[in-house]
């Protein structure tokens, strides 16, 4: 009887070894792809409940990897955005929560940018051996001393802020410029090029860095910020969605272009590959880009703003067509890759992100590693998560509560009750979960006591024209 009992327990433990994804990283250091596309709202995708746009290559994505939908990225914002991706920080902590001029993003020639001195993810992979590039918008500051190659990208090929930052009435900004590295190789650049060239460029990339270890940053710059973005020849007036839906259903093509070449150079099996946005989609009249069923549009902190569509895939480490309701942000991004690369996250300043790897493969008692999420609009702590519940707290900002505001973002996802009189000892718990970050971080004209400052140049310079 013992000796079966003993045959069984090693059956069953070989059993639950197989079943169980391993906590363990690969054994060579992946190549890691982190899409990001620019104002794309939760519901403008198929695999997030889009019936208006046509996107079969990241619904495939979707099926052979796993949705995150609890992903939210740290402001509504771009730069802050971006500076959380790059740093795997709250904005406010690295000073870039707003512009030099008070606005929420960075205009061109603006003499603040992302401190050298910070520590961004490519520098991380570039110490563990990568190779490393961005393609696509920077946005963190367009001065050489903030520029890509300054920040641990070998390389980079793209615009250094937003698409609608154009010459016009009142705005005496140099002409869009396509940089490569810190040259200027195209100005004005055809917008509607852009996501084609960018895939072109990817593509090569990856044909070129087969044979090591690479970091490719690809934030997109469509949909963009303009009101009508823009959309190559093949794709422009093809969709049902004017010249957003023209866009979304090229970004589409831009992925599947991306997966097809992994698979033709024979990287699928070692290369994680990350699909996300930079913040929802903004209000327009009449709408474009969706949020739903977020309640919300970006700029705010909405969970229409904040709360982004997410796609992981890497065949035979994340596990096929499976859904993470987990709380997941785009700071864990940073301390994950640097676990996947056997890099090493600094000890000597607070990152606020936190390794996902576990959630990312599925393991089953894996939970999120965050107590609380922040929503921060530039310096302003406007609204506090926790498991399934977001707080708004009271303000005296236009469109903000006068009171809290408590919701159950697992059984109310659009935000419609309002149950801050039933739940009080909830309510108290999230309002004093805010203190730490109030005291770290900062609120209003309260400055946190562990926050870095941006970086800043004298003498700003106009980015030159091509030749």
């Amino acid at each position: 009887m013992l000796l079966l009992n003993r045959t069984v327990a090693r059956g069953l433990l070989l059993l639950f070894t197989l079943l169980t994804p391993s906590l363990s990283p690969a054994s060579e250091p992946p190549n890691v792809i982190l899409v990001v596309c620019d104002n794309l709202g939760y519901g403008d995708v198929g695999c997030f409940g889009s019936t208006l746009h046509r996107t079969p290559h990241l619904d495939r994505m979707a099926a052979e990897g796993m949705k995150l939908t609890h992903f939210y990225v740290s402001s509504g914002v771009c730069t802050p955005s971006r500076a959380s991706f790059m740093t795997g920080c709250y904005p406010p902590r690295v000073g870039l929560h707003v512009s030099d001029l008070g606005h929420k993003v960075l205009q061109p020639v603006s003499p603040k940018g992302l401190n050298p001195d910070e520590i961004t993810i490519a520098e991380v992979l570039k110490e563990a051996g990568y190779a490393t590039t961005i393609i696509g918008k920077w946005h963190l500051g367009d001065q050489p001393e903030f520029l890509p190659t300054r920040q641990g990208f070998d390389s980079y090929f793209g615009i250094p802020y937003s698409d609608d930052m154009t010459q016009r009435d009142g705005k005496p900004w140099p002409p869009l410029p396509l940089m490569r590295n810190e040259e200027v190789v195209d100005a004005p650049v055809d917008r509607n090029l852009l996501t084609k060239r960018y895939t072109e460029e990817a593509i090569r990339y990856m044909e070129q860095h087969r044979d090591e270890p690479f970091f490719l940053y690809l934030p997109q710059a469509m949909p963009g910020s303009t009101r009508a973005p823009y959309a190559s020849d093949d794709f422009r007036g093809k969709s049902q969605n004017g010249p957003w839906g023209d866009s979304v259903e090229e970004l589409d093509w831009s992925m599947g272009e991306i997966l097809k070449a992994l698979k033709r150079l024979d990287l699928e099996e070692n290369t994680l590959v990350i699909w996300t946005s930079d913040n929802g989609a903004p209000r327009r009249n009449p709408p474009q880009g969706s949020n739903r069923p977020l309640k919300g549009w970006g700029y705010d902190t909405s969970e229409g703003a904040m709360r982004v569509p997410c796609i992981v895939r890497w065949p035979g480490r994340v596990p096929e067509g499976v859904v993470c309701d987990e709380l997941c942000t785009s700071m864990d991004l940073y301390p994950t890759f640097a676990r996947l690369a056997g890099g090493t996250v600094p000890d000597d300043r607070v990152i606020d992100g936190r390794d996902i790897w576990p959630l990312l493969i599925g393991y089953p008692e894996a939970t999120t590693p965050h107590e609380a999420f922040y929503y921060y609009d530039r310096a302003d702590l406007r609204a506090v998560r926790s498991g399934p519940w977001k707080l708004y707290l009271p303000t005296d900002a236009p469109r903000s509560p006068k009171a809290p505001e408590l919701y159950d973002l697992v059984t109310d996802i659009a935000e419609e009750k309002n149950v801050a009189d039933d739940h009080p000892d909830v309510v108290a718990k999230l309002l004093a979960l805010c203190e730490p970050a109030r005291e770290s971080i900062g609120d209003g004209e309260l400055t946190g006591k562990e926050v870095r400052p941006a970086g800043w140049v004298e003498n700003v310079t106009p980015r030159a024209k091509a030749d």
